[in-house]
């Protein structure tokens, strides 16, 4: 290849964004500004200025372009498809025929928690309110950890394929032990914030036939609790905000179960005039609070979903469902399953939202903690039921939204025994939330929240807290 014809080729490529915009009509003044910024050399600017004006000769019969229109020929020269192009939307390129895309967010809160003094009449086995005999002040992560995903996407053979990763690091120092950054928080010098992998996950299909996915991502029950929950973006019950780890509480046990990201197979329908269902297959979840399991079968769950419009009315309905059978070492089993539904309706500048769950075998905050209670007579495990609520609401005026909610989660005993062994046996954990939200930008919003957190023993012991956190969420 001669000079001319590469230097034409470095040139494309290095300006092909510039080249299309008004500023730069002129192939004259494109050159200037590139060699303004360093992009050529003195002599490639001189060498491709006198290509540009040299005399251009008679244009072909054929119509080919004059032998003196640099640009033209530079372009000719390069092979598009190997080129690398900016995707059509978000954050991300195309590069040949797949288009890798970034998302992410940053959370940071400055949280102060009031905790309940601790006596003999505030230990609550289970509740989510603060005990302490001080104050306490932490700059940390809400609800949301932060993340970084990158998903790659292109079709073969008529298939709609793709892959995804994301990473969720806190911004707290983590005591790593049995839940990984989960563990809880370390707040000395020389510690280091934990990375949450949660999802790593490949997706198939087609328009007519639906997406299959395989690999590790969000559940499908309880998934659109949390998902359309105000706290999301905030911060919520603070839980430990002595010593934080990667989350807060949020809404987690005051009003759902937490959905967790597993390892699944799942499929998803098309979309049919707004209605689609997910079901899958799921690593089966050993109990956290139970004996030792050898569990031969997977856990099962499924989720429907509607959305639609009716005039200025837009809503979202959903209803999903967990069963899983718990094979204990030494024998005996049981099944844990759960269900729960609600909704979201918008009007205006207003966004209502119900949530309800039942469940039995589950527990009330995480998959598997407290779900149990001593073994019946034989080879039974007894287990114990679980409910919960919660209702907000979101009021959006230009840049500033005002919400509220409040929600609850209820334990029962599994038995008799039960009742004896475990007096002080949560039995309801409630709070409330007051949130103003301002979005500075469209990536950047800041929030302002009040919790009011309290948890009530069977035995009638009761703890309450009260938290304020101030801070800021960021979306890209």
């Amino acid at each position: 290849m001669n000079i001319k014809k590469a230097l034409c080729a470095s040139v494309a490529l290095a300006t092909m964004a510039i080249a299309t915009t008004p500023a730069y009509a002129g192939t004259a003044e494109l050159l200037k500004r590139l060699h303004e910024k360093g992009i050529l050399s003195d002599e490639e600017y001189a060498e491709l200025l006198a290509e540009e004006n040299k005399p251009s000769p008679a244009p072909a019969a054929s119509g080919a372009a004059p032998a003196g229109d640099t640009m033209t020929r530079a372009t000719e020269s390069v092979d598009s498809s190997r080129m690398v192009r900016m995707a059509a939307s978000g954050i991300g390129l195309e590069v040949g025929p797949a288009t890798i895309t970034f998302s992410g967010s940053v959370n940071g809160f400055y949280v102060h928690d009031n905790p309940a003094t601790p006596t003999a009449r505030t230990a609550v086995t289970g509740g989510i309110a603060s005990v302490g005999a001080n104050n306490s002040s932490a700059i940390r992560n809400g609800l949301l950890p932060g993340f970084l995903k990158v998903s790659v996407a292109t079709q073969q053979s008529g298939w709609d394929v793709g892959a995804t990763f994301g990473m969720y690091p806190g911004i707290n120092s983590t005591a790593w032990g049995a839940l990984g950054a989960n563990n809880g928080g370390q707040p000395t010098a020389l510690a280091t914030a934990g990375i949450d992998f949660r999802q790593t996950y490949m997706t198939f299909g087609k328009p007519n036939v639906g997406t299959f996915k395989i690999g590790r991502d969000i559940g499908l029950f309880g998934s659109e609790g949390i998902l359309n929950d105000i706290t999301l973006l905030s911060s919520g019950t603070p839980g430990n905000n002595v010593a934080p780890g990667n989350t807060t509480l949020g809404r987690i046990g005051v009003g759902y179960i937490y959905t967790d990201f597993q390892p699944q197979i799942t499929y998803t329908t098309p979309n049919l005039k707004g209605l689609q269902a997910s079901v899958g297959v799921f690593q089966p979840l050993s109990s956290l609070t139970g004996p030792a399991e050898s569990n031969s079968a997977p856990g099962f769950q499924g989720k429907v979903t509607y959305d639609g419009k009716f005039g200025d009315v837009a809503a979202r309905l959903w209803v999903s469902g967990i069963t899983q059978k718990h094979d204990i070492v030494g024998g005996g089993s049981y099944t844990g399953s759960g269900v729960d539904f609600g909704g979201k309706v918008t009007v205006g500048p207003v966004t209502a939202t119900g949530y309800y769950y039942t469940a039995s075998g589950l527990g009330t905050t995480v998959l598997g903690l407290f779900d149990t209670g001593l073994p019946q007579t034989g080879s039974g495990i007894a287990k114990r039921d679980s409910s919960g609520f919660y209702a907000q609401a979101l009021a959006t005026f230009g840049k500033v939204s005002v919400g509220g909610s409040y929600g609850e989660s209820h334990l029962d005993y599994a038995s008799n025994t039960d009742r004896l062994a475990n007096p002080n046996l949560l039995d309801v954990n409630s709070s409330y939330v007051g949130q103003v939200r301002y979005g500075l930008t469209s990536w950047v919003t800041l929030i302002g929240e009040y919790v009011h957190s309290k948890a009530v023993a069977h035995s009638g012991n009761k703890a309450e807290s009260d938290a304020l956190a101030v801070g800021g969420i960021l979306f890209f």
